[in-house]
């Protein structure tokens, strides 16, 4: 039993004197923290200032570069747009960017179907090997990219397969599962078993249930993983770097050969616009993750 020690020091005490409230137990009240020192602020801010400058100056200069007149990026010259113009005439960009959003496009269909499919199977049902089956799905985000296209292209060679676009795609496909069945089954997580049992109730069958009634629930999670594959697929260099065999050169691979000669304001201008519709998906994936829980806190 707690007793007012507390209150009666305090009622005891001058009142030109301040006192503070000793902890007698877990219900006793918190004294409030007394405000950081006005230096502790500023460190506080240039702390931070200086963290976002080292992440976000090297991205920003890259942009800035990128309109930049002159051929050579050591020196400003003038505002231009016209290299992103000639990137519209550099048919190896062109055909970089065509491999990379085949590779993307279809990486995204099959693993998010894979990937939904696999993250209903853990979330509903219990059986033999689910931990195992767990552990192995989420095993391609933890291991490093470099380890797991080594173990690709030695798994593709000993299987006598060509080293080809099909083989990036396959690539894609086995690390992207993973992503899907995380954000489909954080999605699945507070879902209402309730609305699958009154649609059958009402004479609705499993199939028929599942298109009406889970589908339209989890779709926001479905369309945030499809996105976050893609974004991952299409900005991969790693592992498309060991299993890229001959006219399946993406579109990292293609900025990266070109930074070899030299970083031109080419570069710059393809790597903006790369990271501008980069940057567009994850937002939209990121709000349609966050829009549950909003749409919880209004009711």
């Amino acid at each position: 039993m707690l007793t007012p020690e507390p209150a009666t020091r305090a009622a005891s005490a001058p009142e030109s004197v301040e006192t503070t409230p000793a902890f007698v137990g877990p219900r006793a009240p918190a004294p409030r923290g007394a405000a950081p020192f006005p230096w502790e602020r500023r460190l506080l801010g240039i702390h931070s200032a200086l963290v976002y400058l080292f992440l976000y100056a090297p991205i920003a200069i890259l942009i800035v570069f990128s309109f930049n007149a002159a051929r050579q990026t050591a020196r400003w010259e003038g505002f231009t747009v016209q290299w992103y113009a000639r990137l519209m005439e550099n048919t190896l960009i062109l055909k970089a960017l065509k491999n990379s959003l085949i590779v993307a496009g279809v990486t995204t269909v099959v693993a998010t179907i894979i990937g939904t499919l696999a993250a209903l199977a853990l979330a509903r049902y219990s059986f033999r090997g689910k931990g195992a089956t767990q552990a192995t799905l989420f095993l391609p985000i933890i291991i490093p990219e470099i380890v797991f296209g080594a173990a690709l292209v030695t798994f593709f060679g000993a299987i006598q397969l060509r080293l080809s676009i099909w083989t990036v795609i396959l690539s894609h496909i086995a690390f992207s599962i993973s992503y899907v069945a995380i954000v489909v089954r954080a999605r699945l997580a507070g879902f209402d078993r309730s609305l699958e049992e009154a649609a059958m109730d009402l004479g609705a069958g499993p199939v028929q249930t599942f298109f009406r009634v889970t589908l339209p629930v989890i779709l926001p999670g479905v369309i945030a993983g499809a996105l976050l594959v893609f974004t991952i697929s299409i900005d991969d260099y790693v592992v498309s770097s060991f299993v890229a065999g001959v006219g399946a050169t993406t579109l990292p691979l293609q900025i990266y050969s070109m930074i070899k000669v030299g970083v031109t304001p080419e570069v710059n201008a393809v790597s903006s616009l790369l990271l501008l519709a980069t940057v567009v998906m994850i937002v939209v994936s990121q709000r349609l993750q966050q829009e549950p829980g909003k749409g919880e806190s209004r009711r």
